[in-house]
């Protein structure tokens, strides 16, 4: 099937946020790789703003959906095993080449103003990953499923940042550890 337009410039400006940030990129930039006017990009997006969000809609959904079949899918039918998959998919993301850093904390970092729809959805899809965690964790009996997503995620979110920042390959062994040690105390 095609891809249209649209989706073109979600995906070229997806790549050009991820690479080197949402302010430093133009939408002249963004129009420029799909090979449209600029008259022809504000048919798709009323805005930068517009296509930012558009953009991160659409990596909340693909990171959310690839995510939950990865963890399934390695982690077998029993919440436990999917608990303890977690950090076995996360390991695979951030041992990619193309991993710079979580693109959800990025975007806070660059709009960190609350109430900015970007610094929103971003904390939308941090939600949804602790949602889905905390479900788990309530299949798997967990004594208190909300307080284990909540430690998991932040967990989760060091190891995105210490990678990012330090490249040092022994950040996945460590937060393993951890995951371990904290699925241990709250799972029966």
């Amino acid at each position: 099937m095609p891809t249209t337009t649209r989706q073109r410039l979600i995906d070229s400006a997806r790549a050009r946020f991820y690479n080197e940030g949402f302010r430093n990129v133009g939408i002249d930039t963004i129009y420029g790789d799909v090979g449209i006017s600029k008259p022809a990009f504000y048919k798709h997006f009323e805005s930068k703003d517009a296509l930012m969000v558009a953009v991160l809609e659409d990596v909340g959904r693909f990171i959310e959906q690839r995510f939950r079949a990865m963890v399934a899918e390695r982690g077998g039918p029993t919440a436990v095993g999917q608990l303890r998959a977690i950090i076995d998919v996360v390991q695979l993301f951030i041992e990619g080449d193309d991993f710079h850093g979580c693109f959800f904390v990025k975007a806070a970092m660059e709009f960190p103003l609350p109430h900015d729809p970007v610094h929103l959805l971003a904390e939308r899809h941090k939600r949804a990953m602790e949602e889905f965690i905390a479900t788990l964790g309530e299949q798997a009996g967990a004594k208190d499923p909300k307080s284990m997503a909540e430690e998991f995620c932040l967990l989760l979110e060091g190891c995105y940042v210490t990678r990012s920042v330090t490249n040092n390959p022994k950040t996945i062994e460590i937060a393993r550890r951890m995951v371990n040690q904290l699925l241990d105390r709250h799972l029966p």
